[in-house]
């Protein structure tokens, strides 16, 4: 199964097992320390560019925009920083948002064939989004989740992206155009999280054969070190099929790079050797 996105003025992404791990860059996001949530309050899109900037350059091969937060107006705030980066870079992109109105608007702007993340197992969220993503013809993530919170079993989860599929399948979405996201827990808080993750993902695969992504770095919340922990998670899940990563390409591309070659998506280590002798350069 191939995914196919598209940046503003054309440039094309392909998702899947039989390529490289997509990257797509975590850091436009309100909660982190590096001055996104003021700079989305102020208005101000240089630092929003700046960030977005050293993504791309870090090896970042989309850009995840997230700007839902107290106090800020995700209706204006998205297409604001949406229009800004199109403007700029032509980069794929992944909509963090559940808002229909601030979505359509994003995409009322032309940001060429973005990822929508995410539809839930929700009424509401699946009558709000469905139509819009299959109205623009963009693609999807499906998250195993219904409202409820994360499901502890992987068969939970399942059956939560069992029914959304057959949403989807109503509005005739593509199933090229769907990715789903297993979910994942902290390990400080369920022991078992990854491994719950791991289950659902093979089983997706098994029933479906869709592509996976994950947001690699909510294993690790609220313990030290996190970056140990993501090294781990990610570099295993990506042997249990997954195709994109919604993380820090500054810290983890390496690893993503040598996972790829450990599990055979990297004909003679072209890729890896490539990197390598990038990095001896800087």
């Amino acid at each position: 199964m191939k995914t196919v996105l598209y940046g503003p003025r054309g440039k094309e992404l392909i998702i899947g097992d039989d390529v490289p791990t997509v990257i797509i860059g975590e850091r436009i996001n309100p909660f982190g320390k590096n001055g996104i949530k003021e700079a989305l309050e102020k208005r101000d899109i240089d630092p929003i560019l700046r960030v977005a900037e050293e993504q791309i350059s870090d090896g970042a091969d989309a850009l995840n925009i997230s700007v839902g937060a107290f106090g800020i107006d995700e209706t204006s705030v998205l297409p604001f920083v949406v229009e800004n980066i199109t403007k700029r870079f032509d980069v794929p992109l992944c909509l963090e948002s559940r808002n229909p109105l601030a979505i359509k608007r994003a995409l009322d702007i032309g940001c060429g064939k973005p990822l929508i993340n995410s539809v839930s197992g929700e009424t509401h969220v699946m009558e709000g989004l469905l139509p819009i993503i299959k109205a623009y013809k963009t693609a999807v993530v499906l998250i195993a989740s219904d409202g409820k919170g994360i499901p502890k079993d992987s068969d939970s989860r399942l059956k939560i992206i069992k029914d959304i599929l057959e949403q989807t399948d109503r509005e005739n979405i593509p199933r090229e155009d769907i990715i789903v996201d297993a979910i994942v827990d902290s390990v400080a808080l369920n022991a078992k999280a990854a491994l719950n993750t791991f289950e659902t993902m093979k089983m997706v695969k098994r029933e479906w054969n869709l592509n996976l992504i994950l947001g690699a770095s909510n294993i690790s919340y609220g313990l030290p070190q996190r970056s140990f922990i993501n090294i781990v998670f990610l570099s295993t899940a990506i042997n249990y099929g997954l195709t994109c990563a919604i993380t820090n390409p500054r810290i983890l591309k390496p690893y993503i790079m040598a996972s790829d070659l450990i599990a055979g998506k990297d004909v003679l280590a072209r890729r890896y050797i490539s990197f390598c002798k990038a990095l001896k350069s800087r």
